[in-house]
């Protein structure tokens, strides 16, 4: 497949970009968790991490035939403190994804027929969703002092797509990408 089009590179830019700053950020969050005493909110920041990773690395393999520098921005909520306000800033930047950066994303993929770029796209929107909702749950509990109850759950992470699940198990196969349900990495 050739390189992709204007547009569309800008696109998958941004978002290998937001994407590779998530991790980064998770994997912080991650910590001030742990030293707060919430160790399932660390497990789920540190789960999501990757997950958020994945998502950069489908952006990144679509980008495979370029070959030039490119100067990358891309937004992100700054400003790390406490748990609580780590799962804010996270809580923001899902939901962006999810309301505004994906869809639109999708669209621009769709109109310029990039089939690749698609599903990238929308492997990472289904799984934000997903992220923005266990964050929001996350946070309900750390606002009371409570660490997020996992119970003997873990949360497992789909390496093809980033789908996210928490439970005892995987699923059988992913729901997004159909991988197999052995192939998940539990957190």
């Amino acid at each position: 497949m050739a390189a992709p089009r204007p547009m569309t590179k800008e696109a998958l830019l941004s978002a290998f970009a937001g994407e590779s700053m998530a991790h980064m950020r998770y994997l912080y969050f991650a910590e001030v968790a742990e030293r707060e005493g919430f160790r399932n909110v660390a497990r789920l920041f540190r789960a999501i991490a990757y997950a958020e990773q994945v998502h950069a690395s489908n952006h990144f393999r679509r980008l495979r035939d370029l070959n030039s520098d490119e100067k990358v921005a891309a937004g992100a909520p700054f400003g790390p403190g406490s748990t609580v306000k780590n799962l804010e800033l996270a809580i923001r930047g899902e939901e962006f994804e999810v309301k505004e950066m994906y869809p639109v994303y999708l669209e621009i993929a769709r109109f310029q027929e990039d089939r690749e770029a698609e599903l990238s796209f929308r492997y990472a929107f289904e799984a934000e969703k997903i992220h923005a909702q266990l964050y929001r749950e996350a946070k309900g509990y750390v606002e009371r002092g409570q660490d997020f109850p996992l119970d003997g759950k873990k949360v497992w992470i789909c390496p093809v797509c980033g789908h996210t699940y928490v439970g005892e198990n995987p699923p059988e196969k992913c729901p997004v990408c159909g991988a197999l349900g052995d192939k998940y990495l539990g957190f």
